[in-house]
């Protein structure tokens, strides 16, 4: 079943979730598929129903930065089951507008913008991006970074719990999957102007180490001489008067333009700045997950046994090697494969 439904006993079940914004009101609601995580409907996606609440979200990136170096990022909720939230900084701006006679304010507030700024240099870094990616309440931009979170940050790829694809004696091993990922690639980019991040997390390792070069990761390789920094994705120059991405887990002699930290694998901005490191790159934790493990082509999870059907380059769990459209297991039957879809011969010659 949907995984983000299971967060909140508020969210809408079978036919009565949010129209498809692909199908553009052809589809009336969503209508929750067993083990796929599509709508039994339309067959779109659950982001393209906007499924989740803004408290999933945030209890979601809250799972995945607890019990990481990022843990500081969150906040622990009050009764509940003790989990913890992700502490998500809202900014709101306040305009005066003074072309009447009385004088009145506009505000706009920002669904989320890099923690631990000073509000003017929030604001460069947002007008940095391009103005239909930034996260303004009620715009595309905000709806976009909620469709991201739940394509780059799926909520089955950090807890068991969320699976239909797990056999038994597999969860152990998800566990330790998340876990490893946590203390070795998970990452939040830092924001500062070129030169002046990480100035305490270097002086602290400084402190532990007779060698600057001897910290993981880079992290006290010397910073580029002034006036010289340049972007480690497109090569341009960074302004000394403009906030620059910096990436702990890369060293802080790199760092990027705001527009130009994004996953090596989709090119898709990262959300909230929320990365995977890996073989010198940053990723986004959907395609840093993939280039472990394969992910099943049905259900979307992460496949951990060793027993698994592939087909042109995609896989999927073998009791997920099914028609798309009467669920028929496929393995040693005819099928087509189009769009990453299976059909068996009879649903493939019905759409013809």
């Amino acid at each position: 079943c949907a995984a983000l439904l299971q967060m909140s006993g508020s969210q809408p079940q079978g036919g009565r979730g949010v129209p498809c914004l692909r199908c553009r009101g052809m589809c009336t609601g969503f209508e929750p598929h067993s083990w796929r995580k599509i709508c039994k409907a339309c067959k779109c996606s659950q982001e393209e129903h906007g499924l989740s609440s803004e408290l999933d979200d945030d209890r979601k990136i809250g799972r995945l930065l607890s019990g990481s170096r990022y843990a500081w990022l969150t906040a622990r909720l009050k009764g509940g089951d003790g989990g913890r939230i992700y502490k998500r900084n809202r900014m709101i701006v306040t305009n005066p507008n003074v072309s009447g006679k009385d004088p009145t304010f506009d505000t706009v507030t920002y669904e989320w913008a890099p923690p631990g700024l000073a509000q003017k240099l929030a604001l460069q870094y947002m007008e940095l991006i391009p103005k239909e990616l930034q996260p303004v309440a009620g715009t595309d931009g905000a709806l976009l970074r909620r469709r991201r979170l739940l394509r780059q940050l799926p909520l089955y790829d950090q807890d068991p719990a969320q699976c239909r694809g797990l056999a038994e004696g597999e969860h152990r091993l998800m566990e330790e999957f998340v876990s490893k990922y946590k203390a070795e690639a998970l990452g939040v980019g830092e924001v500062a102007l070129p030169g002046q991040a990480g100035a305490k997390d270097q002086a602290k390792a400084q402190d532990k180490s007779a060698e600057p070069g001897a910290a993981p990761n880079g992290a006290l390789e010397s910073a580029p001489a002034a006036g010289h920094y340049r972007c480690d994705s497109c090569g341009q120059a960074l302004p000394g008067d403009c906030p620059a991405v910096y990436a702990e887990r890369a060293g802080y002699s790199r760092q990027w333009h705001p527009r130009c930290f994004v996953c090596c694998r989709c090119a898709e901005p990262l959300v909230d700045l929320i990365y995977f490191w890996k073989g010198g790159a940053a990723w986004c934790g959907r395609h840093y997950c993939e280039s472990l493990r394969p992910r099943c082509a049905g259900c979307d999870e992460i496949i951990f046994s060793e027993d698994y059907q592939q087909v042109e380059g995609l896989a999927w769990h073998k009791k997920h090697f099914a028609c798309l459209e009467c669920e028929t297991l496929l393995t040693g039957k005819p099928f087509s494969l189009a769009n990453s879809s299976l059909l068996c011969s009879t649903c493939s010659q019905s759409r013809v």
